[in-house]
Formats: C-alpha cells, structure tokens, sequence
C-alpha cells in the first residue's frame, strides 16, 4: 500500500478549558514536540496529564487555545480533521454493527467516490496485511476482540494517511491479548513506515511499541527519550517512578568528574556514571537540581531499579518485610533506612530465598545507579 508519512510538529500547544467547579482550567501547557517522518511516539502519563487532549488537538476534535500544529509544512490548526490527512483508531474499536468487515474498511472509500475496483484492491490489500482475508463477510459480533480492533486498525490504513493516532487502543483486550495486539500494531507500522503518535497509561505498552516517549504530567511535558532513557535515566523522581518501579535514596557527591561521581550511600562508596539526559526534560529545567550534580559535599537523589539491587552482597543490611515468588524472579521489599526497598532477584531457583523477618545482606550495582 501507498505510504506517505510526514513529520508532525507541535510549537507551544496549549489548550485551556473553562468549567463552573474549577475555572480555567490548563489541560496542555506550552508543549513542543517533534515527530519525524515514519516515526513511532508514545504520550504517557496518569489519567488527567493531557496526553488524550494533545492527541484530540492533532487530530482536529480539539481546537487550541495556542500555539500551531504542523503536519508536513502546513499548519493544519484550525482545519476539520478530514482536511488533516490522518487516521484515528480509536478505544472502543467504532465499527459499525450492521456492516460486515469489508464495508466496514470499504466505508471511507466510498465517501470519498474511489472507483469501485480501487476499493476492492485496497481493502484486500490491507486484509491480508492483518491475515484477515477470510474475514472479509463477517460483522463485527461474529469476532473477537483483538480481531475487531485488526479491523480498526485497517479502516484507518486503508485511507493512505501521512498520520496515525492511537487513542488507548487496547484498553478493552485482556492482558494477553494486550501483549499480542501491541506487538502486531508495531509490526505492521514498521512494515508500513506511517507516522505515528500513540495514547497510553501503560508503561510496558509504551516501552514495547516507542520509538520515543513522551512523558506528562499535569499537560506539562516531563521528558522526551526513547524507551531505554527515560527507564535508566529518568530526570526527576516522576518520571524514575512512573516508568518501572524505583527506588529513591539520598547520597552524597565524595568526588565528582566530568563522567563520573563518587558517591556515599549510608557509609559505602560507590563510583558511579553521570548522565544528563539528551531527551527534553533536564536542559529545559524539569529536574534540573539532579541531572547535574553540582560539587563535593553536594546532597542528591539516586534512583536504583529492583532489578539492579544486588541480594547477597555484604554492603548493607536489612530486616525481609516482603517475599514473593514470581516464577523468573523472587520478588522482596525491605526496610532500610525508613525506605521500604523493592528488590527484583532474577532466576531465583538456584540462590537463597529470603522469608519474612529475615536479615537480608545486599549492595547496589554501581554502573546501574543514577542520579536525579
């Protein structure tokens, strides 16, 4: 199928509401984002963080209070969204119930008075792209979930967007589907090479499917990097606690390098790597205090993920409050220094498994801890 992706650019979107209870209301503030061409991006963030807004802004259901949106090099921010060139799949699929699958894809098409042997072409075309061409002659309550959100997402395909958008669009499948679904909407996106721009509350979904995430948190953009950054180099405790689980200690800077700090944590000394994100987020002042640490003697925050608490190591002490078995790990919280510390100890089978009330002896893995 023909592709013909284009970049989209976000220059200081704001939206504001106005409601009786609260007032004015800044649902976006001032967000800049760029989107190149064949692109795969995430909007993250809790419930009420703008990302479904910035998405409805894109897609014309919103109009902004400022700023522009360009796709390609036209500003499409006052345009009707069938003047934007995008497609939208949506939530709660939004087929129609008396339509069987292919008059469900075909339907677009024929608004727009495409020649019927055109439709035909294309509608298989994009079938057999979700190896759905015997479903041709079904409605949609003849299939199941993940099937009918296939077809979802065709419908949109088959119109040749420059851009895609994702509302939360496995919201309504099963964890398991969940996992399938995601992994088919990036391949296919690949194999097409559409941009795209995706709605999700789900960290894992996010991590799966991104190319780059961006990060909200009260319409205000936190961070902007791919998926393995914003996990191991987080800018702010926000956003170290939304992506993944963390834990957050206080240190203190013994050395400090270009490239490498020397740190204290409760009497032991770790050397360390310092990073300063290259996504938005620090160079823009969110999180600035820690993403450079400052001199010797300074205080700062450290993130330590689950996985990289070392169990065993004779570093530190602390009383087991929690132990679950998890199958590929043996999952502990622990009290240590008012915290409680949650420990991820993978491939339990063969090492020492810590109950309740234990005393467990551990360390932090040095070139896995990052400061904020």
């Amino acid at each position: 199928m023909r592709t013909n992706a284009k970049s989209v650019q976000l220059n200081q979107l704001t939206k504001t509401f106005i409601t009786s209870t609260r007032g004015e209301v800044k649902a976006v503030q001032n967000v800049d984002i760029s989107i190149g061409p064949g692109e795969f991006v995430t909007l993250l963030g809790p419930s009420g963080c703008g990302k479904t807004t910035i998405l409805r802004m894109i897609a014309g259901f919103e109009m902004p209070t400022s700023g522009a949106i360009m796709i390609g090099d036209q500003n499409v921010s006052t345009k009707t969204p069938d003047k934007r060139d995008i497609g939208m799949v949506f939530q709660n699929y939004a087929l129609f119930p008396h339509l069987n699958v292919f008059n469900n894809i075909a339907y677009g098409l024929k608004l727009k008075k495409v020649p019927h042997d055109e439709i035909n072409r294309r509608v298989h075309e994009v079938l057999k792209l979700v190896q759905m061409d015997d479903f041709a002659e079904r409605v949609p309550a003849q299939m199941s979930g993940g099937q009918q959100q296939r077809v979802a997402l065709v419908r949109a395909l088959v119109m040749e967007p420059s851009v895609l958008l994702f509302d939360e669009p496995l919201s309504n499948l099963d964890a398991k589907l969940r996992v399938h679904m995601r992994d088919e909407i990036r391949k296919i996106q690949k194999k097409v090479g559409i941009t795209t721009v995706y709605v999700t509350h789900d960290q894992s979904e996010a991590m799966a499917v991104s190319d780059s995430v961006v990060i909200l948190k009260d319409g205000i953009i936190q961070q902007v990097g791919s998926p393995q950054e914003v996990y191991q180099h987080p800018v702010n405790e926000f956003v170290a606690k939304f992506i993944g689980k963390a834990n957050i200690l206080n240190a203190t800077i013994v050395e400090i390098e270009k490239d490498r700090a020397v740190i204290d944590v409760h009497g032991v000394n770790f050397t360390v790597p310092v990073t300063v994100p290259s996504g938005k987020g620090a160079a823009d002042g969110i999180g600035a205090a820690g993403s450079k640490p400052r001199e010797k003697g300074s205080k700062v925050r450290i993130v330590i993920r689950p996985e990289s608490v070392l169990v065993g190591k004779k570093d530190f002490k602390a009383p087991v409050m929690k132990s679950v078995y998890m199958g590929t790990a043996q999952d502990y919280k622990i009290e240590f220094l008012g915290n409680a510390i949650e420990i991820s100890d993978n491939n339990p089978t063969t090492k020492r498994v810590y109950n309740e009330g234990d005393i467990m002896e551990f360390s932090l893995d040095e070139g896995s801890i990052h400061i904020i």
